[in-house]
C-alpha cells in the first residue's frame, strides 16, 4: 500500500486576500441568540450545548445576512471582532458586553460571510491586550496561520442504518478490536516530506478498505482537534470544536467518519480535557488572566507536558469542555472518546513532589472538582448518546473508573488496562528459558480484571521514545521474534476485554513511529511482515466469529485457568467461555522454543475436537507442520468427567480449539 502515485493535495483554508471587505459604516447590532437559561446554565457548568450559541453562527437581523459573534471574556474592558474584513483594525467592529455582568461579548455583524477569518481582539486585566483564536470556532488556519474562520457545516449524513443499530457495534458484550492511528503519518502523498497531508476524502478512499480487509471493529484517531504543533501529535489542542484543517474541511472528516461507519466500523476519538498550551492565540490567559486554567500554578500547570490544566471548578470552564465531548458525539456522529491522561486530572500530586501541591479541603491528594467535572461528563454523554462508550486513560489504581456514578464510580465505559501492557510486554521481553521464572507477572491479569471494564491497549506510547518497535521487544533471531509477537498478540485477543493496537504493529514496523514520515508500507513484500499481518487479520475474524471472546468479556463467567502447573515447560492454557457451552473455546501456548507432541491436557466436563486457530501456520510465516487435525482424548475419571487431551503444540505458538 502506498499513496506516493496518487497525491489529492488538501484544499488549504481561505487566506486573507480571499474575500472582499466588509462595508465598516454598518453597525453592529447588539442582538443576541442566549437567553436567561443559557447564561445561568453556562455559569453553573450545567450548559452541554454551548457550540450551539456560542462562536460565531450566520444570522439576518432587519434583513441583513452576517455572522454573530459570542465569546466569553470575564476580565476584559473591550472585545473586537478583527479579520481581513476590516483591515484587522480593533476599533471597527467591537462587541458588546452583557448587562448581566457574565463576562459574555456578543454582536452581529452584517455581511462577514462563510469562510472569513477572524480573531478577537482583547483589552483584557490590566490593559494586556491579546488577540485570540475563536475557542467555539469549527475551522481554524491551517498552521503555522492563527487565526478562526466562519463556518457552517454543510453536509449530509449517509450513515442512518449505522446510527439506529450502533448499540449492537458499541455494547460491552460486542466485539471490541480497535485500530489506533495517527491520520498524518499513517499515509503521506510524499513520506519524506512532514509538511504533506492526505486528504479526508483520500484517506477514506484508502483506510476504510484496509481497516474492512483487516477485520478491526473500530478505529481510533490520536486528537483530530485543531492543534498548532504538530511534534504534539494532537494532543496539545487549542481548537476543542474544530477538526484540524490540515486534511482539509470539517466536512471531510465527517465524509471520513460516514464512509467507515457504512463499513460498519465504529470511530472513536481521542479527546484531551486534562491539559491545553500555552500558544499566544489559544486558551491560556484568554483575556489577560487566567481565565480557563487554574490561577494557583500548583494546580494550573502540567510539569510533564509544559501546559496548563483547566480550572474545573469554575461552572464557565467545565460547560466549554462537556459542550465539546458533547460536539463530537453530536455533530460527528462519534462512537467514543477515549479521554486523554486522566490519572493527571484526579490526583493533585500527579508528577508533583512535597510542596509542589496543596491537599483538598479533606487533606487527600484527589482533585474533587476535577472529580465531579468527569463524573457530570460521563453521565451527560451516556444519558444522551446511550449507544456510544467512554474510555479512560488511567494508569493508577484509583478506584471504580469504569463503574457507573451511581455506584460511587467515575462512569467511565472502559479504561485502559495498563498493568496487564506493562507485564505481557516485560514477560515476552524475556528469553523463553527465562520466563518460568515470571509466570506469576504473565498471569497476574485476571487477579484484578474484574475490578473494571478493561481495554488491552498496545498503543502509540509503546512504540516512541527509545521503547523500540514491537518486533525488537522480542527475544531471539528473526523466526523467533515474529513467533513470539505471534504468540503476544493471540494471547491479547483470546484476553478478556476489548483491545487496540497502534498503527504499524499489525505489520512488524521496524523503526520506531515517526510522526514526520509514514508508515513502512513496502514491509509487506516481505513474507515475515505479511504474514504478521494475515494473523492479525484472521485474530480479527476469529474474535467477531467466536462469541467465547466477547459475550461475557467483562464478567467472570467468561474465563478460567486450566492449568498453570507446567512452569518450566512455559505452556499455559485457558479457557474462554460464552453464554452457551457449546461456544467455549480453549487456548494453548507455549512459549518455549521447542515443539509439544501429545502434550497432555486435562478437562472436567468436556473436551474439544477442533483445532481452530494456529499462530504457527505456514500463511502466518510459521513452519506449518505441527497441528493438530484429530485430537484424542479418553475419559480418565467417571465420576469427576475428567477427561484427557493429546495436543501437538507448535515451538513459541499460540492454538485455539473449539
Amino acid at each position: 500500500m502506498n499513496g506516493n502515485n496518487e497525491v489529492q493535495p488538501v484544499e488549504k483554508p481561505p487566506r486573507f486576500e480571499d474575500h472582499n471587505f466588509v462595508d465598516t459604516t454598518k453597525p453592529v447590532w447588539n442582538y443576541s441568540l442566549l437567553d436567561a437559561d443559557d447564561i445561568r446554565n453556562f455559569q453553573n457548568g450545567t450548559h452541554y450545548r454551548i457550540y450551539e450559541k456560542f462562536g460565531s453562527k450566520p444570522w439576518e437581523v432587519l434583513g441583513k445576512e452576517g455572522y454573530y459573534f459570542c465569546v466569553w471574556a470575564p476580565n476584559a474592558t473591550a472585545v473586537s471582532v478583527i479579520g481581513n474584513f476590516n483591515k484587522w483594525k480593533e476599533d471597527q467592529h467591537p462587541l458588546h458586553p452583557r448587562w448581566d455582568k457574565s463576562g459574555i461579548w456578543e454582536g452581529f455583524i452584517p455581511g462577514v460571510a462563510k469562510g472569513e477569518v477572524y480573531k478577537y481582539h482583547i483589552v483584557g486585566f490590566e490593559g494586556r491586550i491579546t488577540k485570540k483564536g475563536d475557542p467555539l470556532a469549527n475551522y481554524w488556519e491551517l498552521r503555522p496561520n492563527t487565526a478562526t474562520i466562519t463556518w457552517e457545516f454543510d453536509y449530509e449524513w449517509q450513515d442512518k442504518t449505522w446510527m439506529e443499530k450502533r448499540s449492537q457495534h458499541n455494547a460491552l458484550d460486542a466485539p471490541w478490536s480497535v485500530y489506533e492511528l495517527h491520520l498524518a503519518s499513517w499515509m503521506r502523498p510524499d513520506p519524506n516530506n512532514e509538511e504533506t497531508y492526505n486528504s479526508y476524502h483520500y484517506i477514506a478512499e484508502r483506510l476504510v478498505p484496509y481497516i474492512k480487509e483487516m477485520g478491526f471493529t473500530h478505529v481510533e484517531f490520536m486528537p483530530v482537534m485543531e492543534y498548532p504543533f504538530d511534534g504534539s501529535w494532537g494532543y496539545q489542542c487549542t481548537g476543542y470544536f474544530a477538526a484540524t484543517s490540515r486534511f482539509g474541511e470539517p466536512e471531510g472528516l465527517m465524509y471520513l467518519i460516514d464512509q467507515l461507519h457504512h463499513a460498519d466500523i465504529g470511530v472513536i476519538l481521542d479527546w484531551v480535557p486534562s491539559h491545553f498550551p500555552a500558544d499566544a492565540h489559544g486558551l491560556y490567559m484568554f483575556d489577560g488572566t487566567h481565565t480557563y486554567e487554574y490561577a494557583d500554578m500548583r494546580k494550573g500547570f502540567h510539569p510533564d507536558w509544559n501546559s496548563y490544566i483547566f480550572n474545573y471548578k469554575r461552572g464557565e470552564v467545565k460547560s466549554f469542555l462537556i459542550s465539546s465531548a458533547r460536539f463530537w458525539f453530536d455533530k460527528f456522529h462519534i462512537d467514543g472518546i477515549r479521554v486523554d491522561a486522566v490519572s493527571s486530572m484526579l490526583k493533585l500530586d500527579y508528577s508533583r513532589t512535597h510542596g509542589q501541591w496543596e491537599p483538598n479541603e479533606y487533606g487527600g491528594n484527589g482533585n474533587i472538582e476535577a472529580i465531579a467535572f468527569i463524573k457530570d461528563l460521563n453521565e451527560t454523554i451516556y444519558r444522551d448518546f446511550p449507544d456510544v462508550q467512554t474510555i479512560a486513560e488511567e494508569a493508577t489504581d484509583w478506584p471504580g473508573v469504569s463503574q457507573p456514578t451511581s455506584a460511587g464510580g467515575l462512569g467511565f465505559g472502559m479504561k485502559w488496562m495498563m498493568g496487564w501492557m506493562h507485564d505481557t510486554l516485560n514477560y515476552f521481553k524475556f528469553h523463553p528459558y527465562h520466563r518460568q521464572h515470571h509466570q506469576d507477572k504473565f498471569s497476574f491479569s485476571m487477579m484484578y480484571f474484574y475490578d473494571e471494564n478493561f481495554m488491552l491497549p498496545l498503543s502509540h506510547d509503546e512504540v516512541v521514545h527509545g521503547k523500540s518497535p514491537m518486533i525488537y521487544k522480542m527475544p531471539g533471531d528473526d523466526w523467533q521474534k515474529f513467533a513470539n509477537l505471534r504468540s503476544l498478540y493471540t494471547y491479547m485477543w483470546t484476553h478478556p476485554g476489548g483491545r487496540l493496537l497502534f498503527m504499524g504493529n499489525e505489520i512488524g514496523q521496524t523503526t520506531e513511529w515517526n510522526y514526520k514520515s509514514e508508515l513502512d508500507w513496502g514491509l509487506l513484500r516481505f513474507p515475515a511482515h505479511e504474514g504478521l499481518r494475515q494473523c492479525i487479520a484472521d485474530l480479527n475474524k476469529l474474535l467477531v466469529e467466536q462469541p467465547a471472546l466477547y459475550a461475557n468479556q467483562f464478567n467472570i463467567q467468561g474465563f478460567q485457568w486450566i492449568d498453570l502447573s507446567h512452569r518450566p515447560d512455559c505452556v499455559l492454557v485457558y479457557r474462554r467461555k460464552g453464554k452457551e457451552s457449546k461456544d467455549d473455546l480453549l487456548v494453548v501456548l507455549n512459549l518455549k522454543p521447542e515443539v509439544r507432541w501429545n502434550w497432555e491436557i486435562y478437562l472436567e466436563g468436556k473436551t474439544y475436537a477442533t483445532e481452530i486457530f494456529n499462530s504457527d501456520q505456514q500463511q502466518y510465516w510459521g513452519t506449518g507442520d505441527v497441528f493438530n487435525t484429530e485430537i484424542k482424548s479418553e475419559l480418565v475419571d467417571e465420576t469427576s468427567k475428567t477427561y484427557k487431551m493429546l495436543v501437538n503444540l507448535p515451538a513459541l505458538s499460540a492454538v485455539v480449539l473449539k
